[in-house]
């Protein structure tokens, strides 16, 4: 009964976050961001502005939440269920550019929102560290090591250089429009995701190195050692 209590709960603190991101996204796009309060999005989604408060800490975070979705945990799924015989540098990097190149990714109203306000494009870039923890459990899972700072380590240098790949995509050209000054999104993001990540690949075939070299040894050790 308990555990049923706490997967209904579970569902609906999950139904209320989507409806609170629907809502900032759908505001957002009639009004634009800056006429849209968190209290215009609580009523919108049916719930008070302290309930918003328990899952959102700003608007910008609620609309960018629309366009992202729950991204981080897709981008651990798949790594955690890629093959064993799948090394984690390849798991790691197809995951994050699956997930990040997606085609059911934001809807070009919502990509156009987000390039030209600044502290959307902020929010949107800045999101990139949530895939951490989820990414960390994923990695220390596959390399079943019992330093849990190694997984930790190698999930923030990911996020890290997606973080970079983002800018890049998001900051290198910029083109007038009738609002002002917009982010065109420039460069292939797969590519640009690749080429970030690419320089952490030596660090995550090491770690895995050691973790089948560990396993090895607690294998063939003596009974009693």
């Amino acid at each position: 009964m308990t555990t049923r209590r706490t997967g209904l709960r579970e569902q609906k603190k999950q139904a209320t976050r989507e409806a609170l991101r629907a809502a900032a996204l759908r505001l957002a796009l009639e009004r634009g961001p800056e006429n849209v309060r968190v209290d215009d999005i609580a009523e919108a989604a049916g719930v008070s502005p302290r309930t918003y408060n328990n899952y959102f800490s700003s608007r910008e975070q609620a609309i960018v939440a629309a366009v992202t979705g729950e991204r981080e945990a897709r981008v651990a799924e798949a790594v955690a269920d890629r093959s064993a015989d799948v090394g984690l540098a390849e798991a790691v990097i197809e995951a994050i550019v699956d997930q990040y190149t997606a085609t059911g990714g934001p809807g070009r109203d919502a990509l156009l929102l987000i390039t030209t306000r600044p502290a959307l494009r902020d929010t949107f870039v800045d999101a990139a560290t949530a895939v951490e923890h989820p990414l960390a459990d994923a990695i220390a899972e596959r390399l079943g090591d019992t330093d849990p700072n190694t997984a930790r380590v190698l999930a923030a240098s990911v996020a890290a250089a997606v973080r970079v790949a983002l800018e890049q995509w998001l900051g290198t050209t910029t083109a007038a429009s009738t609002a002002g000054w917009l982010v065109v999104p420039s460069g292939s993001l797969p590519d640009l995701l690749r080429a970030a990540l690419a320089p952490l690949t030596p660090a995550l075939d090491a770690a895995e190195r050691r973790a089948r070299e560990g396993n090895a040894r607690i294998r063939t050790a003596p009974p009693g050692r």
